[in-house]
């Protein structure tokens, strides 16, 4: 069985992002970028899959622009058997990147699509659930737990109320939570030898795909900054605050 492990280069989680200054985006110029923390445990968990026999071939894609392929070399050396890359240098958009999976799934037929549960960019939390809808397939997102039995994909997902358990029958699209599992160290021999793996390019032309934007940022600007906190005397006067100050009651 063919696993699909779709990857996305973000800015990295240790980074302070700024605006621009005219508040026109994120600035990403000579910031550090990896690979989005939530698609690393989703590749873990393939690389984990294929330890235990249940996957045969894992097949990494990003899309973007060309410096994706550094993040997709990560995936190889995590585990990964080749990468795809879809390159563009347009904004792409969740419904975007779900109809360029959608068109690499037909193409390779996996079994299996493991995407992170969201983009620590944008946290949209979109892509997978588009994904299964465009591609008519099962789904199961946020999971912190993935069995295979009889067949079946067993998924154990955190929802409000605790935990559920979903069956589904493959193909089927799973989203990764932080729980499911802590992905390895990337070592400097399988960093050697991803560089030897396969990587193929396409263009959204290639795959037929139109990823023309469809909605419009008008305006990014940083959160207000919070102000100092203030102690108070005893109940009374914090209930004062909190209704004529902070109007939160």
């Amino acid at each position: 069985m063919k696993a699909l492990v779709a990857v996305k280069r973000v800015v990295d989680y240790n980074v302070k992002v700024r605006v621009k200054s005219d508040g026109t985006g994120v600035d990403i110029a000579n910031v550090k970028m990896s690979m989005n923390p939530f698609d690393e445990i989703a590749v873990e968990e393939a690389v984990r899959l294929k330890e235990k026999g249940i996957v045969t071939e894992i097949i990494a894609v990003s899309c973007g622009v060309q410096q994706c392929q550094e993040t997709l070399r990560t995936a190889m050396a995590i585990g990964a058997d080749r990468a795809i890359l879809v390159q563009s240098d347009e904004e792409l958009q969740p419904l975007a990147v779900a109809k360029l999976l959608k068109a690499l799934m037909d193409k390779e037929q996996p079994g299996l699509i493991i995407l992170g549960k969201q983009a620590i960019d944008d946290d949209c939390n979109q892509t997978g659930q588009m994904l299964a809808a465009l591609a008519n397939l099962p789904q199961a997102t946020f999971a912190s737990k993935v069995e295979m039995v009889d067949g079946k994909v067993n998924v154990t997902r955190e929802v409000d109320g605790g935990l559920e358990t979903l069956a589904l029958s493959l193909p089927a699209v799973i989203t990764t939570d932080l729980r499911l599992n802590e992905p390895r160290y990337v070592t400097l021999p399988n960093i050697m030898k991803a560089k030897k793996k396969t990587m193929d390019t396409f263009t959204p032309a290639d795959l037929g795909v139109d990823v023309s934007p469809r909605i419009k940022t008008l305006k990014v600007s940083e959160p207000p900054k919070r102000s100092a906190g203030i102690k108070v005397a005893d109940v009374a006067a914090l209930v004062d605050k909190l209704k004529n100050e902070a109007k939160v009651i």
